[in-house]
């Protein structure tokens, strides 16, 4: 869902209000050049800094006009300072060769200094991937749940009004955090569908990682019919290495003749069961008619 243009607004004017992260100057800071060998990005900055095209035209607009608009930071206990906003800045700085850049000093504990973080790189990045969305709206949940906010639910609500999004997808784009690394990556390029990739991060980091190398060796993408099958036998108790991959793969392994709409056969048996396990099941049914007397006994086909 893309947040209404007022949205970012209302998110930083209500944040100041309730944990004073302003990004505007307030009463008494000053606006001063610091080097850029001082500012260091948070410890926990899921904003990625490219070196691309679009970091070739902020460079170049920095060259020729300076930094517009100023850093925030805040200092270190350790020396230097760590900077809140503008980190794409700052390396487009490095890139056109200048050494300092404008910055607003603020003192803010760490909570403060997380939402001020995240709310000014959601108003000011058009495009966000997957992960950074994802990753910014946990730390934002967590600095809320520690500023005395009474409860997850009112969080939530809070969470709701200034980034536009339900609590249903709040919560389903947070539950990306719970991937492993290779299939977060692939939910940013492309390779592995939103909805899915949801349903995914119920596995454990091992049927993740397997998912994964799947994928890869196979190349193919779980679709969300797949992912839920995986969830369900995931949750009761029932999910193997082994099951992941003829899940995965059934497509490819399918007789030739099968109707298009699948398997006429999926509809006997429970919904997690896998085309082998099905195959399984009716070799060993034929077995016994068979055995039985093949086309004369009526009770198995009944």
């Amino acid at each position: 869902m893309r947040r209404k243009a007022t949205v970012g607004n209302l998110a930083l004017s209500g944040l100041d209000e309730l944990f004073g992260v302003s990004q505007t100057p307030e009463h008494g800071e000053r606006i001063i050049e610091i080097a850029l060998t001082e500012l260091h990005p948070p410890e926990l900055h899921p904003f990625q800094v490219n070196d691309d095209e679009s970091m070739s035209r902020l460079a170049e607009s920095i060259l020729a006009y300076g930094v517009r608009e100023p850093g925030i930071a805040r200092p270190l206990a350790t020396g230097g300072y760590e900077l809140l906003s503008g980190n794409r800045r700052k390396r487009a700085c490095e890139i056109a060769g200048i050494t300092t850049m404008p910055v607003i000093i603020r003192e803010l504990d760490d909570d403060a200094a997380t939402l001020l973080m995240v709310n000014s790189n959601l108003e000011q990045r058009e495009k966000l991937l997957h992960s950074e969305r994802a990753w910014a709206y946990h730390l934002m949940m967590e600095a809320l749940k520690h500023t005395g906010i009474k409860g997850e639910q009112h969080s939530y609500q809070i969470m709701e009004e200034h980034t536009g999004q339900s609590k249903n997808q709040l919560f389903r784009i947070i539950r990306l955090t719970e991937l492993v690394l290779s299939l977060l990556d692939k939910v940013d390029i492309g390779k592995l569908a939103f909805n899915p990739a949801v349903e995914l991060s119920y596995l454990s980091q091992k049927e993740q990682l397997e998912v994964a190398a799947m994928m890869e060796k196979h190349e193919i993408k779980p679709t969300l019919s797949q992912a839920v099958r995986l969830k369900k036998l995931k949750q009761a108790g029932e999910l193997s290495l082994e099951m992941i991959e003829e899940i995965l793969t059934e497509d490819k392994v399918k007789c030739k003749g099968s109707d298009t709409e699948g398997d006429p056969y999926r509809r006997f048996f429970p919904a997690g069961y896998t085309a082998q396990q099905m195959e399984r099941v009716i070799i060993e049914l034929l077995t016994e008619w068979q055995k039985n007397g093949g086309i004369d006994t009526v009770s198995v086909a009944g």
